[in-house]
């Protein structure tokens, strides 16, 4: 009589082959899935912090060019954009202030299927150029070192 218990389990067994390799199927095409993710996710911040950064320097460019009084000053922050691999999507230069959006695409890894896009002001202030500053800070182009 123990020989048809043995036969059954076997044949139990025998069904149930194969049923980790579909279980361990599964978790790897989740892993996958999820690294390339993580990869997408990281290409965009990625291509986020490049348009900051981007639009951090062609309006701090272009605020230089307004103070100064040298030229274009939404042409130099068009260069500066392009020199940091972004375009210059729009510029407001007017008075003392500068704001500009700039567009970086993203990286070819991310795929990602919209430019990152980003805006910065700059302003400048002329209260401190000339004079003493009303806040107490020191004025543009003031020495550090103490005269006795």
């Amino acid at each position: 009589m123990t020989a048809p218990l043995s036969i059954d389990r076997l044949g139990e067994r025998a069904r149930e082959r194969g049923a980790f390799t579909v279980l361990f199927v599964a978790v790897i095409v989740i892993a996958c899935i999820l690294v390339v993710s993580v990869g997408r996710l990281g290409g965009a911040l990625t291509a986020r912090a490049r348009a900051e950064t981007a639009a951090d320097a062609a309006a701090l460019a272009a605020a230089d060019s307004l103070a100064v009084g040298a030229g274009d000053a939404a042409a130099q922050a068009g260069r500066i954009a392009a020199a940091q691999g972004a375009r210059l999507v729009s510029c407001d230069c007017s008075g003392t202030a500068a704001e500009v959006v700039v567009e970086v695409d993203g990286s070819m890894a991310a795929s990602l299927p919209s430019p990152a896009r980003a805006r910065a002001r700059a302003e400048v202030d002329f209260s401190c150029a000339f004079g003493p500053c009303p806040d107490g800070r020191r004025p543009m182009g003031a020495s550090s070192s103490l005269s006795p």
